[in-house]
């Protein structure tokens, strides 16, 4: 055999079909698209799920549950895949190298399925309350790095400042509130006080004005207008 003489077997290989080659071809005229149309033309095109222009399917039916972008980042694991691994002691790198999860999994969560006949030790995996049961019946041990530990414990202590600094601030807003309420309200009432004193001592002299100018007006003797009348009669024309 040589490489310039190897063909492919008889009826392998076929030669494509030459449209638009006149009538008698049988896809002479039109080439196999029809008459007119948006798909008879250059450039006609539909994307999938087109339907006219009315409202497609997909967008018709009505959409159910959330689905989690992060879903592939950890995988589940048996509890019967931990028996066919050699090492004791277990973490997310042996599971990738055994082909247990794949490649591209961030973290592994071992759950209740099968059973466990071995001890194990799994380290850096997280599990559920069953398969961590199961794991330390049957003489094995599930450990957590100290830095996830110590970062849950960081976690934590940074919720517990958080939600007491945020109480005492409500505290002390609370606490200014009422002491600012009562300082206006007895501003209030000191300003309604000292406009009521004005307006009775403004009250109180109008009235003095009122009785001096009366008394005034009294003690003064009426002005005489026009001219005098005569005291005696006059005599009478003989």
């Amino acid at each position: 055999m040589q490489l310039n003489t190897i063909k492919p077997a008889a009826g392998a290989k076929h030669a494509k079909k030459r449209v638009g080659r006149g009538i008698g071809s049988g896809t002479g005229k039109t080439a196999g698209l029809g008459h007119k149309g948006q798909r008879a033309r250059a450039g006609g095109y539909h994307k999938t799920g087109f339907e006219g222009g009315q409202m497609p399917l997909q967008r018709r039916l009505p959409k159910r549950g959330f689905v989690s972008p992060t879903r592939d980042d950890t995988a589940e694991v048996r509890l019967s895949d931990l028996n066919r691994l050699k090492a004791d002691t277990i973490d997310i790198h042996v599971l990738k190298d055994a082909g247990v999860v794949p490649i591209h999994a961030l973290s592994a969560k071992v759950i209740v399925a099968g059973e466990i006949r071995r001890k194990v030790t799994l380290h850096g995996l997280l599990t559920s309350k069953g398969a961590k049961a199961a794991v330390e019946a049957a003489g094995g041990s599930v450990e957590m790095p100290a830095q996830a530990t110590g970062a849950a414990s960081v976690k934590q202590g940074k919720k517990i400042a958080a939600r007491a600094a945020a109480t005492a601030k409500a505290e002390v807003r609370a606490a200014t509130t009422h002491a600012t309420i009562a300082v206006e309200r007895a501003k209030a009432e000191t300003e309604a006080e000292a406009k009521a004193e004005a307006k009775t001592k403004v009250k109180a002299e109008s009235k003095a004005d009122k009785k001096e100018a009366k008394a005034e007006a009294k003690a003064e003797p009426k002005a005489k207008s026009g001219k005098e009348k005569p005291t005696g009669k006059k005599p009478k024309k003989g």
